[in-house]
């Protein structure tokens, strides 16, 4: 009989509601397994036993009522330490927050609750959630289950590693420029960023965000299939009235012609060989399914989107963020200070104003781009994942990582949903591809993204490499 944690979030929740197995057994075997394989991976760095399995009994009484215990009924998931879950600190990685404790749950977690899951723990992040790579000083280091010499990716590095590992079936990451989607290819899983206003989103804990991390960031699900994406979504979706922002929009659009545009250099990216072969083999999976692909130049506008990006995230606050690194001082985030630092100086005094006026413009061009390509195909970063720490390793480290992330950047200044697939290996290195769609157009997203991964997917959950 397969270990109850090797399991997909819905293969076990179905197991769970028909009571084959109870949520409390479910809770158990993922413990074991946290305990067994987090010390090797540190993705995991906080949890209470006791309190999951109240949780899983809760879960398995109502069942016993005959009620509805909801699509994730019994499914061990995990939450990032920059959200808020009750009774637990929204560190963010800081030593500076380590007395955060939540009062209440966030939108988004309250919603995994609502339908039926199991909080299971908090996983890791770089510091203030500032890099694609995780480690900080109050919590460590978070290790690529795939390969220890890798990037997990980050800031939901702990996310993804988890799930790679075996510890829960979903795990809740935000992305404001790659952080759901980078993690899940540097870890050879699936990650979701769902369009601005998807799904909602509020910390109680802490002041309100400056507006360009209102209007970019998103919480969004990582798992090992694309199907847990698409049940995840639909339970992070449900509305909030913390959110002024959320949208109450239908998680399927009107039926579109099975097309898609292939892109493997946009803006004039430099692409590494094997990503440029992912994207290429993508595309001929997609054709193969039924779909038309047509390979493209370019995507119009992508640079200008990065630079939107760049000043919305940094262009207010930075000076308040370059003082809380210095009292912090770890030196991943002081990396990616001193990166920034000559750049911001360089914007001008109304940058943020002229940038959302330049995101409208943006955004309309992208709704009418992606009126002619329903789906599009683009690489998730322009190299394999990176070795681990190259951020720090000077100007130049840090200047590679950057240029190759110009996708992971440029998408949320648009607020577009964008969704990474796990392709295959490159040796012992993970690949894949990025699939975008329009507004709210998730279901697009998916549908082309469970063509890709039936075709050929690394294997997950795996034991940790050591």
């Amino acid at each position: 009989m397969t270990e109850l944690w090797r399991l997909s979030a819905t293969a076990l929740a179905k197991r769970v509601r028909a009571r084959e197995v109870s949520a409390r057994e479910a809770a158990k075997a993922a413990l074991d397994r946290l305990e067994a394989v987090n010390p090797l991976i540190n993705a995991v760095i906080d949890y209470r036993p006791e309190w999951v399995y109240e949780q899983a009994d809760r879960i398995d009484a109502a069942i016993a009522r005959g009620e509805d215990a909801g699509p994730l009924a019994g499914v061990p998931v995990t939450t990032k330490i920059n959200v808020d879950q009750a009774g637990f600190a929204t560190t963010n990685g800081t030593p500076l927050q380590k007395d955060l404790i939540a009062q209440v749950n966030s939108p988004a977690v309250e919603n995994l609750v609502r339908a039926g899951a199991v909080l299971l723990g908090r996983t890791n992040s770089p510091t203030f959630a500032l890099r694609w790579f995780t480690s900080n000083q109050i919590h460590g280091h978070t290790r690529n289950p795939r390969n220890p010499s890798l990037t997990p990716g980050g800031s939901s590095g702990g996310a993804a590693a988890a799930v790679t590992a075996g510890i829960g079936h979903v795990a809740l990451g935000t992305d404001i420029g790659g952080s759901v989607r980078y993690p899940a290819y540097a870890c050879g899983v699936h990650g979701l960023r769902p369009s601005f206003g998807r799904v909602p989103a509020f910390n109680a804990s802490s002041p309100e965000r400056p507006i360009g991390a209102q209007l970019m960031s998103g919480a969004g699900p990582i798992a090992r299939t694309v199907e847990d994406l698409r049940v995840a979504l639909a339970a992070l979706a449900a509305p909030d009235l913390r959110d002024p922002w959320w949208v109450p929009a239908p998680l399927t659009g009107p039926a579109t012609p099975l097309r898609a545009a292939l892109c493997l250099r946009p803006g004039g990216m430099t692409v590494a060989k094997e990503v440029e072969d992912a994207l290429l083999d993508a595309g001929r999976r997609l054709a193969d399914a039924g779909w038309r692909v047509e390979q493209i130049d370019d995507v119009p506008l992508l640079r200008d989107a990065a630079e939107v990006q760049e000043r919305l995230w940094l262009g207010d606050g930075f000076p308040a963020l370059a003082e809380a690194v210095a009292r912090d001082g770890d030196p991943g985030a002081q990396a990616v200070v001193d990166g920034m630092r000559a750049k911001v100086a360089a914007m001008p005094e109304n940058a943020v104003v002229k940038s959302l006026v330049r995101r409208t413009t943006l955004t309309r061009e992208s709704r009418l781009f992606l009126s002619q390509y329903p789906v599009l195909l683009l690489p998730v970063s322009g190299e394999l994942p990176f070795a681990d720490d190259l951020d720090r390793q000077g100007a130049a480290g840090f200047r590679r990582v950057w240029d190759a992330q110009l996708t992971m950047r440029a998408l949320p200044a648009m607020g577009l949903p964008g969704l990474v697939v796990s392709t295959g290996m490159v040796r012992s290195v993970p690949v894949g591809v990025q699939i975008v769609a329009g507004h709210f157009r998730e279901d697009l997203c998916l549908l082309a993204g469970e063509a890709i991964e039936a075709r050929g997917a690394p294997p997950s959950p795996i034991d940790p490499a050591v």
